[in-house]
């Protein structure tokens, strides 16, 4: 029996190897523009004609786009299982909050766990830049908006994921932040006028978190991840209690 041809490899299929990799590894996140041609043509050490047909064949499989006179990018709808308008349909239901709490639960948990394992360097530098301006957030007090302290806290949990170097980790948070900062940002507005001592506590918590990844100790990582998500269910559900309760003790009021 004749035995078929192998079919020879071309070259741009190793480029294309390259660039999927930086996509799946978070170096190329959705939207954000490739270098020019002669760029990569020189990072990869090949001509410009594969590194075009590399493009091409990524463009027909969606996760690149080509803009007239604009460059080329990565497909901005990657990851977007969670956009507009399920983000304001989720984010109005307090039960779908709740939900996303326990998500985050088992996804935080993971993401501390392996970073403690296995951050680098950079990731560990990225990560030391993200605690300091949630620290920084944390310190203005009432100067800083909600919004603002919740990007902070949410920009620290992605620099955790992207230190796990799990891609799927990684990706799934990464099409949730969105809907993660939002929620963080509706946490805060829920939580504050709880007690004075719940910010001293998420600090605490931060810390907490941010130490034990920084001294690779990943069980207590994985812990201490999931006990500040544990603290922030309790105090919202606590919350969420003394409003039903007020508002009982309002229409008994009423009707009196």
């Amino acid at each position: 029996m004749k035995s078929g041809q192998l079919q020879q490899r071309r070259l741009s299929d190793d480029i294309v190897e390259r660039l999927e990799a930086m996509i799946l590894e978070g170096t190329l996140g959705a939207g954000e523009r490739l270098p020019a041609e002669r760029a990569l043509a020189e990072t990869f050490g090949v001509s410009r004609p594969s590194v075009r047909e590399a493009i091409q064949k990524m463009s027909a499989r969606g996760l690149l786009n080509s803009r007239h006179g604009g460059g080329t990018f990565v497909a901005d709808t990657l990851g977007s299982s969670f956009r507009d308008p399920l983000l304001t349909l989720l984010e109005n239901h307090p039960e779908a909050q709740n939900d996303l709490i326990e998500f985050r639960h088992t996804l935080e948990g993971s993401c501390a766990y392996y970073a403690a394992l296995r951050a680098t360097e950079p990731d560990r530098a990225r990560l030391s830049a993200a605690f300091d301006r949630l620290t920084e957030c944390y310190a203005r007090e009432r100067k800083v908006s909600r919004a603002e302290e919740g990007t902070a806290d949410a920009h620290f949990h992605l620099a955790i994921a992207e230190a796990s170097h799990n891609a799927v980790l990684l990706h799934t948070i990464r099409s949730l932040f969105e809907l993660l900062k939002r929620n963080v940002v509706t946490n805060i507005g829920g939580m504050y006028p709880q007690s004075d001592e719940v910010r001293g506590m998420l600090m605490q918590q931060h810390a907490e978190l941010y130490r034990a990844i920084m001294e690779r100790r990943a069980e207590d990582a994985r812990n201490c991840a999931c006990a500040h998500l544990d603290y922030v269910q309790k105090v919202l559900s606590d919350v969420q209690l003394e409003a039903s309760r007020t508002e009982r003790a309002r229409r008994r009021q009423a009707m009196a």
